[in-house]
């Protein structure tokens, strides 16, 4: 009886412990990014690097960026709406338009230099779009929120 207890007792605590494990490298996905608030964002990264504004077409669409080492941080309001990204999963600025086409999978809209693929584990609508040069090359990750 004592040894299943401790043997209850260590599976517990290795269950919890994988748990945590788990949470802490959800949290550090970039789609974990989109929709953080200005409270957030400092508690985490601190003060950014730089800040610029990114002008839109429309008067509407202008944001203010904040830059730190994890990424550009585009804001709309007081909420992170996209994130600019050196990588996502095995996606890395650099590579080839095919290779990242098919680490993104099913569902990817193709334009002449970008894909969309809608992401469907979020709280709310998210996509990622990647940016490719002359040269087939991804050279822009971008996750943000098609509905804002």
């Amino acid at each position: 009886m004592a040894i299943s207890l401790r043997v209850f007792a260590c599976a517990s605590l290795l269950f919890c412990g994988l748990l945590s494990v788990s949470a802490q490298n959800a949290d550090s996905g970039p789609e974990n990014l989109v929709g953080l608030d200005l409270t957030e964002l400092f508690s985490r990264f601190g003060v950014p690097k730089e800040v610029y504004s990114a002008r839109g077409a429309q008067e509407w669409q202008d944001d203010v960026v904040f830059v730190y080492p994890e990424g550009d941080f585009y804001l709309y309001r007081d909420r992170v709406w996209q994130v600019g990204v050196k990588n996502f999963r095995e996606i890395r600025i650099g590579d080839s338009r095919p290779a990242a086409i098919l680490s993104l999978g099913e569902g990817v809209r193709e334009f002449s230099d970008s894909v969309i693929c809608s992401l469907r584990q979020s709280p709310w609508p998210l996509d990622v779009r990647l940016n490719f040069n002359s040269a087939g090359a991804v050279s822009a990750i971008f996750l943000y929120r098609p509905d804002l």
